[in-house]
């Protein structure tokens, strides 16, 4: 049996970084970029009008008022799009639309609602903004070459909108981490069959599919087998091919059912370790294959699965994507932590900030079978073993739940 922090170090020492693809930009959401992207512009391109109205030489309108307004002769128009081939000499003004480019001559542009409209050759302006005001100038958002979005990033609507608005059509992403789950037990029913005798619910398959996906996977094997080890063999042959990390959960304990761990090793996959020294989840399998696949064998129980997945299967898919894991923070217990006296000990709860820093609680439900701790959850709390609980006012590590956040 190791501790924790061993199985984290052998796991980070077997992942290898994706290739890399280019995707079209509609089909960029939740990627992680493989590549610094930059500007091939500057942003915005030409100094341009950032409101509606009349662009001017500020020196000509200086002492516009609203009992002495300033009469210019109008000598046109330019709409976003268009171009100003008139210079705006004194007396003069140029009608103009948000985004359309600045005309020669002109500093600053007045608003429509300080004049007197448009639609007539001449207007009065009411008042006198300041110098230069209502304009964008050329560069004064992105210079050309300036760095756009950094390799590492996962894209989202900002980033797409940013590389939109620089005419990127594709860009350079890590490939998504396949990954296969495949869940055992004659015990298990799945949601929507009526339930018999001792027959519980599959939760565990819909949970590990979302968690997956949730840390940009793509979920290309999924699979319920009952505790048979042909059956077991069978699946486990059509998933691990297609994969990049296979994730199973139950039968990898030590009961006459169990056939997990013998399948895993009979199919070429290398045991690294079995059990880990923590609480839930000591039963817990880790190995690779010679292709360099991962199999995390996780245990039946659906908390300890889910323990078992946020703590090793997270970090090694965002390493994977080439992505720093940053779903650890430090917190402060505002109740006491039940700690085990031989196991590193988690427990799901919720932490929120208070008075500039950051606070946490365990869930009530403290067993490892009671599922229902998952509700409300947006962190699980973990603690080194201890012969007394963590006192209120200790400092703790929480790993954030990747579905949830701070303010939920």
């Amino acid at each position: 049996m190791i501790t924790v922090q061993e199985a984290q170090e052998l796991i980070a020492a077997s992942v290898r970084t994706l290739p890399l693809e280019r995707v079209a930009l509609e089909a960029l959401e939740g990627r992680v970029l493989g590549e610094d992207v930059t500007a091939g512009f500057a942003l915005p391109r030409f100094d341009n009008a950032a409101m509606d109205g009349f662009a001017v030489r500020w020196d000509a309108i200086a002492n516009a008022k609203q009992d002495a307004p300033v009469t210019l002769d109008v000598i046109g128009e330019v709409a976003a799009g268009g171009s100003a081939a008139r210079v705006v000499g004194d007396g003069e003004a140029l009608q103009i639309m948000t985004g359309a480019p600045m005309p020669a001559g002109a500093d600053t542009v007045v608003i429509f609602e300080q004049t007197s409209g448009f639609g007539s050759s001449t207007v009065d302006v009411f008042k006198a903004p300041k110098k230069f005001a209502n304009v964008r100038y050329a560069g004064e958002e992105v210079a050309e070459g300036d760095m756009l979005v950094r390799r590492g990033s996962r894209v989202t609507v900002a980033e797409i909108g940013v590389l939109a608005a620089f005419g990127m059509s594709s860009v350079e992403v890590f490939r998504r981490p396949r990954v296969g789950i495949l869940t055992v037990g004659d015990e298990l029913r799945m949601p929507g069959e009526p339930l018999e005798g001792a027959s519980i619910y599959n939760s565990n398959l819909y949970s590990l599919e979302v968690g997956a996906r949730s840390a940009g996977a793509e979920v290309v094997f999924s699979r319920q087998v009952s505790d048979n080890p042909v059956l077991i063999a069978d699946a486990l042959q059509k998933a691990l091919p297609v994969c990049d990390i296979l994730l199973t959960a139950g039968g990898i304990s030590t009961g006459e059912y169990d056939f997990m761990q013998e399948k895993l090793t009979g199919l070429g996959v290398r045991q690294r370790f079995w059990k880990i020294a923590q609480k839930p989840g000591k039963p817990f399998f880790f190995g690779d294959d010679p292709d360099g696949r991962l199999v995390f064998g996780l245990p039946g129980n659906p908390l300890s699965a889910l323990v078992c997945f946020l703590e090793y299967v997270m970090p090694a898919l965002a390493s994977m994507q080439d992505v720093p894991y940053l779903g650890k923070i430090e917190a402060r217990l505002a109740s006491p932590f039940p700690v085990d006296r031989k196991r590193y000990r988690f427990l799901f709860g919720r932490v929120w900030q208070k008075d500039g820093g950051l606070s946490c609680s365990p869930s009530l439900r403290t067993e490892s079978h009671m599922i229902t701790s998952l509700v409300g959850a947006n962190c699980l709390i973990e603690a080194p073993a201890g012969d007394v609980p963590l006192a209120e006012g200790n400092v703790v590590i929480c790993n954030l739940l990747p579905w949830s956040s701070l303010n939920a």
